[in-house]
């Protein structure tokens, strides 16, 4: 029996394993917040009735905590059931975590009184019982070695419950450190799972025989220094110690994309995408450095982190575990990943590089590069659709 093309079925599916509903629900919400964001951002309108909640930190929270948390869900759910061989969260219960999500994603647009309080109430609880629903399995099997991602779940729920009590004006300078603790445990989780899976992915996708060199002494040395780099960005601010840190990351993460390179990777968009959005979080590091020492824009940095690293990570990802998770050939892809890969890698180079070329223009990149990312996503959404929601029809 040999899966071919996926093909629709009434076979109803989205609810039978977790990176079903939360990569379905997380493309979506990519491309509502981004055509949200073009109303904040080039037309000056809101519909958020609470003004405590303005379109600048709507936007961050909601791509870190909203889109990127249920990428990071669907793909730690079903990856811990992997892991322990224990199935994970499915069916109604599924469901309701799902629901969970999407009404704290909802909540800030409801004209009522304590709108957002209901929201963080969603938003938080849902943080938790992921943390619980993935410490769960790797308890019971006491695979104890998974517990250094699990903490980084738990760095999430922290960092959105700073972003709460800065909301609701508890606790000074919350929502920053809310935001930003958000986005550098993203890409301290994306550097940890990149080094498990993407040379693993290059070794057995590439086509042809080759062993990649890593070195393990990074991730040591990487774990320190992002410790000493979110301190002195986040916690307690020494501008020099940052920047130091940040372009000794670049440093060593460049020393490690170096050795996962074989030139066969350019023609697997499944490989390229990857390779390229891990190359993204390095132009990050990088570009936080410079705005301390050459007074860039340290927007920029966040944005290569976030569009390029986070964008281009997640829906490599997605694309890759829907159809690998669904009996599909990762081997052979759809053509259309390509294109749609190509427009979250330019519209980061919109958004990213050329406004330090160009900066009269600076909405201009802005507006091009949001509409790329909702281009990308829009075609992305439309052809996963029934790989994410229906089971393939078996072929002979």
């Amino acid at each position: 029996m040999k899966i071919t093309e996926p093909q629709a079925t009434s076979r109803y599916a989205l609810f039978d394993l977790s990176f079903r509903p939360f990569f379905l629900l997380g493309s979506m919400f990519a491309i509502i917040s981004v055509v949200l964001w073009i109303q904040f951002y080039q037309y000056n309108l809101t519909i958020l009735p609470d003004a405590r909640l303005t379109g600048v930190h709507w936007h961050a929270h909601e791509m870190i905590y909203g889109y990127s948390i249920a990428i990071i869900t669907g793909f730690l759910l079903t990856a811990v059931k992997n892991w322990t061989g224990i199935q994970t969260i499915h069916g109604f219960p599924l469901f309701i975590l799902a629901a969970i999500w999407g009404m704290a994603r909802v909540m800030p647009y409801l004209p009522f009184n304590n709108a957002l309080l209901v929201m963080a109430a969603f938003d938080l609880l849902f943080n938790l019982l992921v943390c619980i629903l993935v410490l769960l399995p790797i308890a019971k099997v006491k695979q104890w070695k998974q517990m250094g991602i699990w903490s980084m779940l738990g760095l999430l729920f922290a960092g959105n419950v700073l972003f709460y009590l800065g909301l609701f004006n508890l606790l000074d300078n919350g929502i920053r450190m809310g935001l930003y603790t958000g986005l550098y445990i993203t890409i301290s989780l994306i550097m940890l799972m990149g080094h498990r899976v993407i040379p693993f992915f290059i070794e057995k996708g590439v086509g042809h025989p080759v062993k990649l060199r890593d070195y393990l002494w990074i991730n040591f040395v990487s774990i320190v220094l992002m410790l000493v780099f979110l301190v002195t960005e986040v916690y307690y601010p020494l501008p020099l110690y940052a920047a130091v840190a940040a372009i000794s990351l670049a440093v060593i993460h460049t020393v490690r994309l170096v050795g996962w390179h074989t030139r066969g990777i350019w023609k697997k968009p499944l490989l390229w995408v990857l390779y390229i959005g891990y190359g993204w979080i390095i132009v990050g590091f990088a570009l936080n450095a410079s705005a301390y020492f050459l007074n860039t824009d340290p927007m920029l940095a966040v944005h290569a982190f976030a569009y390029g690293g986070i964008g281009m990570v997640t829906i490599g990802m997605m694309a890759r575990i829907s159809l690998g998770h669904t009996g599909r050939d990762v081997f052979n892809p759809p053509y259309l990943l390509g294109p749609v890969f190509l427009l979250v890698l330019v519209g980061g180079v919109v958004r990213v590089v050329l406004p330090l070329f160009a900066t009269q223009y600076y909405n201009a990149w802005i507006f091009i590069s949001q509409l790329m990312w909702g281009l990308a996503f829009m075609v992305f959404a439309v052809y996963y659709f029934p790989v994410l929601a229906k089971q393939p029809i078996p072929q002979e």
